[in-house]
């Protein structure tokens, strides 16, 4: 390479780059389908807790309290068909089913990771906010012909 060439850049285009481009933003784009599988919070759970490794079902659902089986076997079957979680099938009585992350699963569950990590170290702060806007909002108590701080006609 020549000195006074830019070094090849391998990664993977920023956000901000991808965003500028517009993909995200138009309503015909299949990512939207992916990152709505990915960032729903059922999906954020099960990418993380298989970052532990090989669950089964019955496992995965103990492990993410509130998740009716329903939703969980949804959320499976939409990060399977992403590409994002191996489903393991044996041929034994009864069933035997394993669930585990590709190795595009692995990469995309550690985004989400440190998404929920980033939350649980802040929640204090998230929730002290939550109490001041609802504080503020109770204080601001409405008033005939005002809406949300906004006149409307009376």
């Amino acid at each position: 390479m020549n000195a006074n060439e830019p070094p090849l850049n391998t990664e993977a285009p920023a956000l901000a780059t991808l965003m500028e481009r517009g993909e995200l933003f138009a309503a015909a784009c299949p990512s939207r389908a992916v990152l709505q599988h990915v960032t729903s919070r059922w999906g954020v759970l099960v990418l993380v807790a298989l970052l532990a490794g090989t669950h089964r079902f019955s496992d995965l659902r103990r492990k993410i309290g509130g998740v009716s089986e329903k939703m969980l076997a949804q959320t499976l079957q939409w990060l399977e068909g992403d590409g994002f979680v191996l489903r393991t099938q044996y041929p034994v009585v009864p069933p035997h089913v394993e669930y585990s992350l590709t190795p595009m699963g692995v990469e995309v569950a550690r985004q989400v990771e440190g998404l929920a990590d980033w939350i649980e170290v802040n929640l204090a702060r998230i929730l002290s906010g939550r109490r001041e806007r609802a504080d503020a909002l109770a204080a601001d108590q409405p008033r005939p012909g005002v809406r949300h701080g906004v006149r409307t006609l009376a």
